[in-house]
Parts: C-alpha cells; sequence; structure tokens
C-alpha cells in the first residue's frame, strides 16, 4: 500500500489523520482507493466525470504527476502520494 499525504484542508474527510494507506497500480487508482475509503474525499478530488480536479496538485514521491504520466503514473507499496491544494492568490489592497 502507498502512503497519501493528507493536507489539513482534507483531513476532516479522513477522520482527522495526517497520512492514510490505499493500495492501487497507479496514482489514480491510489486516489480512488482512498475515496472509496473515505466517501467525503471523492468529490474534493474528482470532478463529476472522473477526472482529478484542477484544483488538486498531486506528487509521487516529490514529483507532480502533471509533469509526467499523470494519474497513470505507476505506484509500488513503498512510495508516497502527496495531496496539495491549489492556493489562489490575489492582490491586496493598496
Amino acid at each position: 500500500m502507498a502512503t497519501i499525504k493528507i493536507p489539513p484542508v482534507l483531513r476532516a474527510s479522513v477522520g482527522g489523520e495526517k497520512q492514510v494507506s490505499a493500495s492501487g497500480e497507479n496514482v489514480g487508482a491510489v486516489l480512488h482507493d482512498l475515496a472509496v475509503s473515505h466517501p467525503a474525499t471523492q468529490s474534493q478530488l474528482f470532478s463529476a466525470d472522473g477526472e482529478l480536479n484542477r484544483y488538486v496538485n498531486v506528487y509521487l514521491n516529490d514529483e507532480d504527476v502533471r509533469l509526467g504520466p499523470g494519474l497513470k503514473a505507476k505506484v509500488t507499496e513503498n512510495d508516497e502520494i502527496s495531496i496539495v491544494p491549489a492556493v489562489a492568490g490575489g492582490t491586496l489592497p493598496l
């Protein structure tokens, strides 16, 4: 099973845990296994068509999966997946 690091914004959806384990042969399968085990994460991670939400960044062993094979990136039991929600910026009032 791969280890998934859970950001603070999603921790309530996984019982307050900072990290959880999930299985799958690739990143997408691991994240879907997480969503099956913790259904509240489904809509937070995936759009209605099953694609990863655009405001969710996923790293496999500190490498952004979008810069490589995406959710099809192969995963081993020793791998670590980090979920990082995108942070929107803006300007401060003057």
